[in-house]
């Protein structure tokens, strides 16, 4: 028997997340940074004592600047700053701001069996997609993506919290026996959805962003946490 069976008529609401859960995403950010510390160069610092430099500076631009290529351009800038021993001209600052906004035109990179799989359940449940960033970044991934038409509204948020997840189960008069946050980072789709009371599928990812990472968090009934390999387990459940 499946979750859905277990309900009269078996809707659930399947509130999905987008980035590295329904296209890749962090890999991009990957090879930004990986590019950015070897121009850097640094002749001290190890490509790990970069890598926790750049964590912390991320910390702080998305305090100023949220998410997005925006805040992690300013986030690459700050950290040449703190750790170049020359200053920062005007032609460093556009290459380093380069290696950001590259990852702006990449393609978008479905993950495997999405598109079919958001077919099935759109027929059986009631799709809501919950995406964190800048708006105008985030709205052009979902139009690119070909998938706006699976769901039945997109939300495009500043933050993933407890506050968040209530307010999106208040406006959408959700019950939360029969509704689940999906997605792959404990920290902004999983915990907090169960701390506010829904149910949560996570799915992990193996370039989940090192700073979404977070230990996951246990269900405490009547809430559940379903963990599955990929997207396309979710046909199995729901």
């Amino acid at each position: 028997m499946t979750l859905a069976d277990s309900n009269s008529n078996g809707a659930q609401t399947l509130l999905i997340d987008a980035d590295d859960t329904l296209w890749e995403n962090n890999i991009y950010f990957e090879r930004a940074i990986a590019r950015f510390i070897s121009f850097l160069n640094h002749q001290e610092y190890s490509s790990e004592q970069i890598r926790e430099v750049l964590n912390d500076v991320e910390r702080e631009c998305i305090v100023s600047h949220g998410y997005g290529l925006h805040s992690f351009a300013h986030a690459l800038v700050r950290t040449f700053e703190r750790l170049a021993v020359i200053p920062i001209t005007t032609e460093l600052h556009e290459t380093i701001n380069g290696f950001a906004h590259a990852i702006a035109g990449h393609p978008i990179e479905l993950l495997p069996r999405v598109p079919e799989t958001l077919a099935y359940l759109a027929e059986r449940h009631h799709l809501i997609l919950v995406t964190k960033g800048a708006f105008a970044e985030q709205s052009g991934k979902v139009e690119r993506s070909g998938l706006k038409d699976y769901f039945s509204a997109i939300e495009i948020v500043a933050e993933k919290n407890v506050d968040l997840y209530t307010s999106i189960a208040s406006k959408y008069a959700l019950a939360a026996d029969r509704s689940w946050m999906i997605g792959n980072s404990p920290r902004s789709d999983v915990n907090p959805a169960l701390a506010a009371g829904l149910n949560a599928v996570f799915i992990p990812h193996g370039d989940t962003w090192v700073l979404e990472h977070e230990e996951l968090a246990s269900a405490q009934p009547p809430t559940r946490l379903l963990v599955v390999n990929s997207f396309a387990d979710l046909a199995v459940h729901f």
